[in-house]
């Protein structure tokens, strides 16, 4: 899951990372950082909880989002959304991806999204929804878990 936290006076990398309980390279790869340069009121993607929606790839020499996305049988565009790229980014070597696991289904959310429409594309229980999305601000391009 994640989180968008708006960055405030004196804060770093490594402050947010620590506050999420997450590495600033992740942090990085998410936002497409390549620098430590933060101002205030930026708004950043956050991972949380991932570990338990997510694994971990090692963008190899060569990789591209298609291929990883057919080697572990996901859909490229779900791919390229849940680790904030467009389908045609550039990616590069030792870039840490997220890769859904399976037994979940994931969802983006559009503008005009309501709580029950979500519900009704998972075709799941209100109650079982909420509990596994604990966050849920239904702004387009958040993303939802639905356990199967």
């Amino acid at each position: 899951m994640f989180e968008c936290h708006r960055v405030e006076k004196d804060e770093d990398l490594e402050s947010i990372a620590k506050k999420y309980n997450t590495s600033v390279k992740i942090i990085q790869d998410i936002n497409n950082l390549y620098y430590n340069d933060l101002r205030e009121g930026m708004e950043l993607i956050v991972p949380t909880e991932s570990k338990d929606y997510f694994n971990y790839y090692v963008v190899e020499k060569g990789d591209n989002l298609y291929q990883i996305a057919r080697k572990y049988n996901i859909n490229p565009s779900l791919l390229a959304s849940i680790n904030g790229l467009n389908y045609d980014d550039y990616i590069y070597p030792n870039q840490q991806i997220l890769i859904p696991k399976n037994g979940y289904s994931y969802y983006i959310t559009a503008d005009g999204d309501t709580i029950d429409e979500v519900v009704k594309i998972f075709n799941s229980n209100k109650d079982k929804f909420l509990d596994e999305n604990k966050t849920i601000y239904l702004m387009a391009g958040q993303l939802l878990v639905n356990k199967k």
